[in-house]
């Protein structure tokens, strides 16, 4: 179904709570979308400061997340990063969606792909939600984080090849900061084996998994 949501289009919007989601839940499609000639927008609402090993510089995430995003192959000025404190974004509720607003009449987005209706992270809730409002207008996605959500209804599938998974492991190997902190669901072991679950239910090697809102076609 995101096959023949993106066929034509040309813009795509990819929406991540912190540094690092987007890459994380849908790497592998950013890789495969600028590899078909896509234009892929990422914008980022926290740097996640509070989430960097003790002595890190205050914007070290945000190195990384350019790094991470040149190895994906977005374009700097496609890129935007704000710096909501993490676990406060219900407080700068009405900040968000102006900024989802601006992003909008900005880009022009054909898709736009966000966090799931099931990701119980408080951040991630706010901003799918001020998302929703933003963008009900448009063909509208959700990718995984599952360490976060309690379930997930799969009703898309993006297929992945070798290098495009490839391409994510390198993208979030930028994470130094996070890789310090021993999260696990950096570990390039993971992230081979959550797509190979998700290929092995299309009959593919590799795929990535989204939620389908609306679909604009």
């Amino acid at each position: 179904m995101l096959a023949h949501a993106l066929n034509g289009s040309r813009r795509v919007l990819i929406i991540s709570p912190h540094t690092d989601d987007a890459e994380l839940g849908c790497g592998g499609t950013i890789s495969r979308l600028i590899a078909s000639g896509d234009e892929v927008w990422v914008a980022a609402f926290s740097l996640a400061k509070e989430s960097l090993p003790p002595g890190s510089a205050p914007d070290r995430l945000h190195g990384e997340f350019l790094c991470a995003m040149q190895i994906l192959g977005v374009e700097p000025r496609r890129t935007f990063v704000h710096d909501y404190p993490v676990r406060h974004f219900s407080e700068h509720r009405q900040e968000l969606l102006d900024q989802l607003g601006e992003l909008r009449l900005r880009i022009l987005p054909d898709v736009v792909l966000v966090t799931s209706s099931t990701d119980v992270h408080q951040d991630h809730q706010v901003v799918r939600n001020e998302a929703l409002r933003c963008f009900k207008d448009n063909t509208l996605m959700c990718y995984e984080l599952p360490w976060n959500s309690l379930s997930f209804t799969a009703q898309s599938f993006v297929v992945l090849s070798q290098e495009h998974l490839d391409r994510k492991c390198a993208a979030l190997q930028a994470y130094k900061s996070q890789i310090e902190l021993q999260r696990p669901y950096f570990a390039t072991e993971f992230i081979h084996g959550w797509a190979k679950l998700r290929g092995m239910q299309i009959r593919s090697e590799y795929a990535e998994a989204f939620e389908v809102v609306r679909v604009r076609w």
